[in-house]
Formats: structure tokens, C-alpha cells, sequence
């Protein structure tokens, strides 16, 4: 094991972010941008200050005990470091919060005075989870200066496409040791580089991801510009960090809702729906590859799970008579209202978004079954967003359409195929045997927070299963005492260091850390 290397590029995390805190405690991002909007809070600058002074020197030391060794990177290494990145990226992020909170004089109750809350949150960020402990009583996430708002956004956006990629396309220093790194970090079954290379593919995959975010904030701007909203630029750069990474972290209680506005929602539609779908289809069409990408297999059962959910949804809601916003509203029901928040709500549940316009907790049954299912399901494999992914829901169905088959047609041979290639027995097994994972964790999350919950007036079963879905699949919200008019800051200091688990486990694909759990794996060359 070459710990050494490991650490040192600990070592990068750790001055990278340092840096990021000192620009933004200096004025650039932070304490003097948006006035209009923000009161200068001098603990938060100090906070930032004092978080970026600890990481610089935590940083410093890292490099300077770690330096000079032999920059080898196998497969252990890579493991350990993706999985010190995300567990110690939490732990760094959550410090702002936390002394915050606890520098502040006239702050006697608020969640970010315990370290658990500050860590759940940083974790749900970095993980582009969403769930929040903020938004109760005493902690409106409107009364938290902009700049601690902005970093906890920021989280969201560097955690989206990565933090261990976006190193990769930044810093050469991994060597070939990269594309092992890269395997592991990017999301799902059939990892595909865009690019002989693996720093030129990281590099492809942050000029999308950086292209999506410039269009998306100017979109939301426009709305304002264009007098169909009031939102301002701190607001649109924050959305836009959580919408492009399926994070979900707003910057106001009632989240999009708040601004009531139809032209922003529809704007937030093709955007949440983007960072759902594998990095890859967007290389090609920037290639002018347009058949090509739309002959994806696992893209076109996306759209058309999509299509067809969305008017399930809007059939049976079509008898409500009213919908409740969140921010309180009721908007009467019609064609358009319908489409809006049904579409919205889908969307940013099946990708792990986590944006809420409506309570959907009093919707018919039926379409709050589809909605579950969808975060069961979750985006595309090479994307952002959380769940079981696509590619491997509609491998485990073809497997069971063709057992099935076998059961009356025993002689007959159907290769399975997936974008026109032959499924190996090892691919089929991968996939199996993760959403069987997924489906195990899930029950056993739901049963630890049932067990740690159990004089909680609030946790009841469908709660917790909902929290279970919720944290493992990267999504946010769920139902009922999680739902969109919700937050976490009720459970006790033990569930949401389960959750936080949970997290990290659905963030990295699950084996990424539980093989690190096997004391065979270490002892294997």
C-alpha cells in the first residue's frame, strides 16, 4: 500500500479547499457580494478564516511528511483515497458551520452547534444528497449569512461531478494511476472513457459539467430580467450549483417554490433532467454525434420511463381540485398546473435533485407509488444523480424477461444484448448482485433508524423507510415526516450518522466502501 501517495494528495483536498475558503472569507464570493441581498456577518468570516487556516496547515503537513515518494497509484490506493476524500472532504466542509454557530454570541439553539448536524449536512452536500437539518423552527436557512449558504452550495457542486475527478482533470500528478481512480469514482456499471486518455476525459467531463452551469445560472437570471421572477444572482449561482449535481440544497425554506414562478420551474425541468443522463451522451453530441447518442440504450429507456411516468402522474391527479405549494400556496388545478408541479416533482425525484415546489404527501396513492418507484430507479449511469441507476434496473428486467421467457420456450437462445453488444455473464451478475446491495442496505437502514427512532413521535416505519431511500439513493426528500415540508433535524445523533453512511455508501456505488470493510481485500495483492 503506498499510503504515502495517498496522503499527499489528501494533501491537494485539503489546500484546494483552503483556498476556496480564504477567496471567499477575502470578499471575492463571500462577505461583500450581493449586499442587497445579505447582511455582513463578521463570525462567518471568521469562521471561513479559521476553517481555511486549519486546512491549510492540516494541508501543509500532509505534503510536506508525504513528499517525494513514489507516485503509484493501484487499485487499493485508489479505493482508500476516494473513500478519505469524501469521509474527510465531510468532515473539512462541516467546520465553517460549526464555528459559525459556535463563535456566534447570540446563537444559544441552533442545529449547527452540534458537529453531528454539521457533518450530516456537509456529507449530505458533498454526496449531492440534499437531506438538510435546516429549515425547523429557530434555523431558517434564510437566516444563515450567504456566504456559508454559498459553501454549502459550492459542496454540492464540486461533489457532483466528483472531487476526486475534477483532480484528475486539473492535477497530472495521479500518472497512470488516473484511470483507476477515475473507474472507481464515476458512477455506474459500464464506467466509459470519452477519450484515449483519462486526464483528457476528466477534462471533457468538466468542460460539460462547467458549460451546464454558465447556461443554467444565466437561464434562471434571465427569468428575472425578463420580469417572470425575482430571483437575484447569488440565488441563481446557488440553485444552479445544486441543480446541475441532483443536490437540492436551496438557499430558501420553501426551496423553488418560494419564487413562485412557472418560467423558473420550467427552466430547472431540462437542466434536472441533463444531470440525470450519463456525461458521455453529451461528449458525443458535442461531437455532432447525435444518432449515435440517441441510439443509447439506457437513454432511451430513461426518456421513455420519463414520458410514460409523467402521464401516469398527470392521470391520476388530474380529480385533485387544488395543489399546496411549499411555500403554502394553494394553486388550483388545471391543465398547465398539472403538468407544472407533476413534472417537477417527478423529475426531481427520479434524478436525486431533491428541488420540492409542492407537498406532494397528499397526492392520490398511485402517484406517490410512481414517484417511490422513480427514486428507487434513479438517473443514468455517468450522471449525477443518485438511485439504482437505469442501466441496471433494465438489465435485471431483461434478465427476468428472459427467464421467463425460458420457462415456456426452453429451447429457444436469446442473447441479451445492450447498445448492440452482447451482455456478458459478468456484466448481467454486477448488476444483479447490486440492486440486490442496494435492496439489502436499504431494509437495513430502514430498521436501524426504526430501532434508534423508536420514542420519536415522528418516526414511524414509512418515515424511516422513506429516510432510508432518501439518504442511500442520494435524493433528499421522501414522504412523510421527511417529505417536502420536512426536514432531518428531529432525528437523534445516531440516525444521521447512519444516514451519513448511507450517503457515502450510495454516492460511491456501495462496494467502494464496503470493500474496504473486508480484511481480505488488504491482504490480497
Amino acid at each position: 500500500m503506498n499510503h504515502r501517495y495517498v496522503f499527499s494528495q489528501l494533501a491537494l483536498l485539503f489546500l484546494v479547499l483552503s483556498l476556496i475558503l480564504f477567496v471567499m472569507a477575502g470578499g471575492f464570493f463571500g462577505t461583500h457580494m450581493f449586499v442587497e441581498e445579505y447582511q455582513i456577518d463578521p463570525q462567518a468570516r471568521s469562521a471561513l478564516i479559521i476553517s481555511g487556516a486549519i486546512g491549510l496547515i492540516i494541508g501543509g503537513l500532509l505534503w510536506l511528511f508525504t513528499r517525494g515518494g513514489v507516485k503509484r497509484l493501484g487499485r487499493k490506493e485508489a479505493l482508500l483515497l476516494v473513500a478519505l476524500s469524501w469521509i474527510l472532504g465531510a468532515a473539512y466542509v462541516a467546520l465553517p458551520f460549526y464555528l459559525w454557530a459556535n463563535l456566534h454570541p447570540d446563537i444559544v439553539d441552533h442545529p449547527f452547534k452540534s458537529f453531528t448536524d454539521c457533518y450530516f449536512e456537509a456529507m449530505s452536500g458533498l454526496t449531492t444528497t440534499g437531506a438538510t437539518i435546516l429549515g425547523g423552527e429557530g434555523a431558517s436557512i434564510e437566516n444563515i449569512p450567504r456566504s456559508l449558504l454559498l459553501w454549502r452550495s459550492l459542496s454540492h457542486w464540486l461533489g457532483g461531478l466528483g472531487i476526486v475527478v475534477l483532480f484528475v482533470a486539473v492535477l497530472p500528478s495521479l500518472g497512470v494511476g488516473a484511470r483507476k481512480l477515475f473507474r472507481i469514482e464515476t458512477p455506474g456499471p459500464q464506467p466509459r472513457g470519452l477519450t484515449p486518455h483519462i486526464r483528457e476525459t476528466a477534462r471533457v467531463l468538466a468542460y460539460i459539467y462547467l458549460g451546464l452551469t454558465l447556461a443554467a445560472i444565466l437561464l434562471l437570471r434571465a427569468t428575472a430580467w425578463l420580469g417572470l421572477s425575482e430571483i437575484g444572482w447569488f440565488d441563481s449561482i446557488c440553485h444552479t450549483f445544486s441543480m446541475v449535481s441532483t443536490g437540492g440544497l436551496s438557499t430558501r425554506d420553501a426551496s423553488i417554490a418560494h419564487y413562485n414562478s412557472w418560467a423558473l420551474e420550467l427552466i430547472c425541468l431540462p437542466f434536472m433532467l441533463f444531470a440525470g443522463i450519463n456525461f458521455a451522451i453529451f461528449y458525443l453530441m458535442v461531437r455532432g454525434q447525435w444518432w449515435k447518442a440517441w441510439h443509447d440504450t439506457e437513454l432511451r429507456v430513461y426518456l421513455v420511463l420519463m414520458g410514460v411516468c409523467l402521464i401516469g402522474i398527470m392521470a391520476v391527479m388530474t380529480g385533485l381540485p387544488t395543489i399546496i405549494t411549499t411555500a403554502g400556496r394553494e394553486i388550483a388545478m388545471n391543465p398547465f398546473e398539472n403538468f407544472r408541479f407533476s413534472s417537477f416533482q417527478m423529475i426531481s425525484l427520479n434524478t436525486g435533485t431533491g428541488y420540492t415546489t409542492a407537498d406532494y404527501d397528499p397526492w392520490p396513492f398511485l402517484s406517490r407509488v410512481l414517484l417511490v418507484m422513480l427514486m428507487f430507479i434513479g438517473g443514468c449511469a455517468g450522471s449525477t444523480a443518485g438511485g439504482i441507476k437505469v442501466i441496471r434496473v433494465w438489465i435485471v428486467f431483461k434478465i427476468i424477461a428472459a427467464n421467463f421467457e425460458k420457462s415456456f420456450r426452453p429451447n429457444v437462445i436469446r442473447p441479451l444484448r445492450i447498445n448492440n453488444a452482447v451482455m456478458d455473464d459478468e456484466m448481467k451478475l454486477s448488476a444483479v448482485v447490486y440492486v440486490m446491495s442496494f435492496l439489502i442496505l436499504f431494509a437495513l437502514g430502514a430498521v436501524f433508524l426504526r430501532l434508534l427512532e423508536l420514542g420519536s413521535e415522528q418516526g414511524d416505519f414509512p418515515t424511516v423507510l422513506g429516510a432510508s431511500l432518501a439518504t442511500l439513493g442520494n435524493i433528499g426528500p421522501a414522504l412523510y415526516g421527511v417529505g417536502a415540508m420536512e426536514n432531518y433535524a428531529w432525528f437523534s445523533p445516531a440516525s444521521k450518522w447512519i444516514m451519513s453512511s448511507l450517503m457515502l455508501l450510495g454516492r460511491l456505488e456501495v462496494f467502494t466502501i464496503l470493500v474496504l470493510l473486508t480484511p481480505r481485500f488488504w491482504r490480497t495483492d
